[in-house]
């Protein structure tokens, strides 16, 4: 007994000045190879890369959105902020109004017709893209017009017409059921 307990006083005493040797050095920290690691320039590489990420996250959020619709949302605000600015009342002579009032199409206007071949010649002046204008095409799920080239002659598989079948023999079905479910009423 006395044995050991000599020994651990002896291994205290010896670490006393190791440690105080030691007490105040940095660690060391090395990677898998043995090279010493630089934990500041790995932090500031991930801040770096943390901040990249984020700008990234948020573009592709922004994408996500739509670019057109928040443009368009932007759009709108404006112009409710334009609108609130008017006053409530408003006068013959405000031009916005006036503007707004002969943009505006009113069944059985005389004029309309004329006003249309007017924006019509005006269009015919800009660029058009062609359209497609042999026989109706098929329906499809997206209701997409096929483009200008396109000769008429319908080489799907038959998934689209089966699919239109079907939604059609859904929806008799339903309303027989229905029908049959109020036929007693």
């Amino acid at each position: 007994m006395m044995f050991s307990g000599s020994t651990r006083n002896s291994r205290n005493k010896t670490r006393t000045p190791q440690t105080s040797e030691f007490e105040f050095t940095e660690t060391v920290f090395r990677d898998k190879s043995g090279r010493k690691r630089n934990l500041k320039l790995e932090r500031l590489e991930q801040r770096r890369k943390a901040e990249k990420d984020s700008e990234r996250d948020e573009l592709y959020a922004q994408w996500g959105k739509g670019l057109a619709q928040s443009r368009q949302q932007q759009q709108n605000v404006e112009d409710a902020m334009k609108e609130m600015q008017k006053p409530l009342a408003r006068y013959i002579d405000d031009e916005d109004l006036d503007r707004m009032l002969r943009e505006q199409e009113r069944e059985g206007d005389p004029m309309a017709n004329f006003i249309k071949k007017n924006k019509a010649k005006e269009n015919k002046n800009k660029k058009v893209k062609p359209r497609y204008s042999g026989p109706a095409p098929p329906p499809n799920r997206f209701n997409i017009w096929p483009g200008y080239r396109w000769d008429g002659v319908d080489r799907s598989n038959g998934f689209e017409q089966k699919r239109f079948a079907r939604l059609a023999s859904k929806k008799a079905v339903e309303e027989l059921a229905y029908k049959w479910s109020v036929e007693d009423m």
